[in-house]
């Protein structure tokens, strides 16, 4: 059986991605080598940016309701002085040179990430934050200089434009890899599950 691949754009700082990511790390544990999930970027706030914290934290508040949602993850309403983030960039470029590292590597960082923004309030824009995180996923602190490599910047760039391209207007967005369909939004566990089951019934039916 040849596995289904989806390609899913997300962003750090997208609170029904954090809800989605959950969903679908479920069944990528459920489904094993039958499911590959690849992440590609998309930025809600690509540009850095001054933000006023107390509006910051009061729009947290609007984090409770996919905290609501069955099969959610945590979700923690800001109640720290760091941050707010700048914008989206930075966690994207941390995330791929953990891809460089290795698929381990990207796996580890790619959680940390989220978890230290909805979960653990704590500001991914920051360099120290990110660096920190680096360090507590135990990657070797050399590879983390792979984050300010120009290509990195283009490669986040280009996928976005491409989401952009292929008609996606928000996040998270899913798609079977070579194919132009998405699934939009964070969508129920049971839909996901379903959506697999017949993509790979259908995979077994063609091969």
């Amino acid at each position: 059986m040849r596995p289904v691949r989806l390609e899913v754009w997300s962003d750090y700082l997208c609170p029904w991605c954090h809800l989605a990511d959950h969903r679908l790390g479920i069944l990528e544990a459920e489904f094993g080598e039958d499911l590959q999930l690849g992440f590609k970027s998309y930025l809600l706030r690509p540009r850095p940016g001054q933000r006023d914290l107390e509006k910051f934290m009061r729009y947290t508040q609007s984090w409770l309701r996919p905290a609501s949602e069955p099969d959610a993850p945590r979700f923690r309403v800001w109640e720290t002085t760091e941050g707010p983030p700048s914008h989206s960039v930075p966690a994207h470029l941390v995330a791929k040179a953990a891809q460089l590292v290795g698929d381990e590597a990207f796996t580890e960082v790619h959680a940390r990430l989220l978890r230290a923004y909805f979960e653990d309030n704590r500001d991914i824009s920051a360099p120290d934050t990110l660096r920190a995180i680096w360090a507590e996923a135990g990657l070797e602190e050399a590879a983390f200089a792979a984050a300010a490599d120009p290509a990195l910047l283009e490669e986040t760039a280009s996928q976005h434009n491409e989401a952009l391209e292929l008609g996606v207007t928000g996040v998270p967005a899913v798609r079977v890899a070579g194919t132009d369909a998405f699934v939009s939004g964070a969508q129920p566990l049971e839909t996901y599950r379903r959506w697999i089951e017949r993509l790979l019934g259908g995979v077994l039916d063609a091969s």
